[in-house]
This record gives structure tokens, C-alpha cells and sequence, in this order.
């Protein structure tokens, strides 16, 4: 059987369903399903690397970090991600382990904590967008503009919220070491979140308050790592053509080209399929290899060739 890589990009939200908390045992039976799905992969001899989303489980950190501000200091965004690379790899990793067991097969997962480069000039770091963590009334974020220099945005019915900005990654710093593992059979937990965000200084690295796109880094890393196939999980079974309008239709096959243009004209959203889509046409583009985009309870039928979205060259 000739081994092959894998690498598969899934949101924080495959660890906590729309509309449900996000307790502890509920995202425990999600990785327990994930992982089911995921060792099956594993056992038919794919190398795999693992990127996951973080979205609810950092914002449920700011969360608790406001709640506790007059108690102890709060936290900063790079670190509540960093928190949450080890929660959810914790998770999963247990989750894939007890899979591997069960089936009797032998790669063993592995989680690193992953810092991933950004440019230090980088507009977007100038350009706040994306909005995490708690809605505040109006007084707190006003307090927060002035006392912390917050960009706050108003939502209407739900009050104001934070954003942040979102740089294009440029560097997965571990790359080496992910790499011998995944050489070494091992399945490897990688870049969480979109990695913790860090520039470089005079004196060093240093964390930045931001988040990084979790497809856009898997991208790179899959580019870097000359991984032969990229899987890109998401909540609905491809991508589709007028999604959500009168004449939707899922899209089985999609060339690089075509994605690239449907980008340039908005006909995917910035703040769900449009990054995975990028992140999918950019792989093609470098590599002339191929990206599926699926859910989760669709990854074997698409792997087959019969369900979810290909993107190819062209």
C-alpha cells in the first residue's frame, strides 16, 4: 500500500454544534466521532496532519476572561489560542488514540503547540475585522476603546463587540518537526486556530493580538509539507453555486481558475466559504494536486469520489 499525506482542515464548530453549548462532554462525543471518521483514514494508510478551528472554544476563553477581570489579570488573545491549541488537541488526541485503539492500529497522534509568522507590516494587522469574544453594552466599550485602544463594532439587538485583525500567515514555525513526525507514521495536531500569531523584532518574536485563518494556514503548511491531498471540513457537503438563494447547486468539481474568479467577484463570503475556497485554489495553483471541501458525516463518500466538492487544476 503506498502511503500518502493527508492534511485536513476542520472548524472549532466540529467540536461544538450550531446552537448547542460548547460543555465539555458535548465536544468530547464530537471528537469521539470526528476521530471514528478520522481512523478510518489512518488505517487505510494516509499520513495525516490536523488542523483545527478554535472560534467558539477562544471565544468562550475571552468570555471568562471579562468575567473574571477583577479577580485576576486577563489574558491576551495569543495566549487564549495557544490555551486552545492544548484544550482541543487534548481532545482529539485522546479521541484518536481510543479510535486507534479500537481498531487495532498503530499510528499515534501527537499535538504541537504551533506559532505561525506573520509580516510585521502586514495591512490587516491595521485593519481590525473579525470579531471575537463577548458583546459588551455600550459603557464597557466605550471603557474598552479608551483604557485598552479596542476597536469596537455594534451589532444591532446584541450590543458591541470587539474585532481584530486577521494577517496572512507567512511562516509555520515547528515545520521541521511536524514534518519528521509525520514521516515517523505519527498523526500530527498542528497549527490550531490558524496558529498563534507572532512577528518578528529586534529582540525577538513577539505574540500579536490577531487570528490567523485556520484554512489559509493549513494551505500553507500542506504546501510546505508536500502533502498529496488537502481536506477542507466544513458544516454544509460542498461548495455551492447561488448557496442559499432559489437555484442552489453544489459544485461536484471545481477548477482553480474558476474558484479564483468566483473570489474576485464575491460569489463566496469572506466569513465562510471564501477562505476555503482561496486557501483550495492556492494549493491547486502551487501543487496541481487536488482539495476536497466536505462535512464531516460526507468525508468517506467524497474521498470515493461521490460526494463534496473537488477542487482540481485548471
Amino acid at each position: 500500500m503506498k502511503t500518502r499525506g493527508v492534511l485536513v482542515a476542520f472548524g472549532g464548530n466540529a467540536l461544538v454544534e450550531r446552537g448547542q453549548d460548547a460543555t465539555l462532554p458535548e465536544q468530547t462525543r464530537r471528537a469521539d466521532e470526528l476521530a471514528g471518521r478520522l481512523a478510518v483514514m489512518a488505517g487505510e494508510g494516509w499520513r495525516m496532519v490536523l488542523v483545527h478551528g478554535n472560534g467558539p472554544q477562544v471565544g468562550n476563553s475571552l468570555i471568562r476572561s471579562e468575567a473574571a477581570i477583577h479577580q485576576v489579570p486577563p489574558l491576551s488573545l495569543d495566549v487564549c489560542v495557544a490555551e486552545s491549541q492544548g484544550s482541543i488537541g487534548f481532545l482529539l488526541e485522546r479521541a484518536l488514540r481510543n479510535a486507534m485503539r479500537r481498531r487495532r492500529d498503530t499510528p499515534e497522534p501527537v499535538t504541537i503547540l504551533t506559532q505561525v509568522l506573520v509580516r510585521s507590516r502586514d495591512p490587516q494587522l491595521k485593519k481590525p475585522t473579525k470579531p471575537v469574544g463577548p458583546y459588551f453594552p455600550r459603557y464597557r466599550a466605550l471603557e474598552l476603546r479608551k483604557r485598552r485602544g479596542w476597536k469596537m463594532v455594534e451589532e444591532q439587538g446584541r450590543g458591541f463587540r470587539r474585532v481584530v485583525p486577521s494577517p496572512r500567515p507567512v511562516e509555520v514555525l515547528g515545520l521541521d518537526s511536524i514534518a519528521e513526525l509525520l514521516r515517523g507514521g505519527r498523526i500530527v495536531i498542528a497549527a490550531g486556530g490558524g496558529g498563534i500569531p507572532v512577528v518578528g523584532t529586534s529582540r525577538g518574536l513577539r505574540g500579536v493580538e490577531a487570528v490567523i485563518d485556520k484554512d489559509l494556514t493549513a494551505g500553507l503548511l500542506a504546501r510546505r509539507l508536500g502533502i498529496d491531498l488537502f481536506v477542507i471540513l466544513t458544516d454544509v457537503d460542498g461548495v455551492y453555486e447561488n448557496y442559499g438563494r432559489e437555484k442552489e447547486r453544489l459544485i461536484p468539481r471545481l477548477t482553480a481558475g474558476r474558484a479564483r474568479r468566483g473570489i474576485a467577484r464575491g460569489e463566496y463570503p469572506a466569513g465562510s466559504m471564501g477562505p476555503k475556497v482561496q486557501a483550495a485554489a492556492e494549493f491547486v495553483r502551487a501543487t496541481g494536486r487536488e482539495v476536497i471541501i466536505t462535512c464531516a458525516r460526507r468525508l468517506a463518500a467524497a474521498l470515493r469520489g461521490t460526494a463534496g466538492t473537488r477542487v482540481v487544476a485548471g
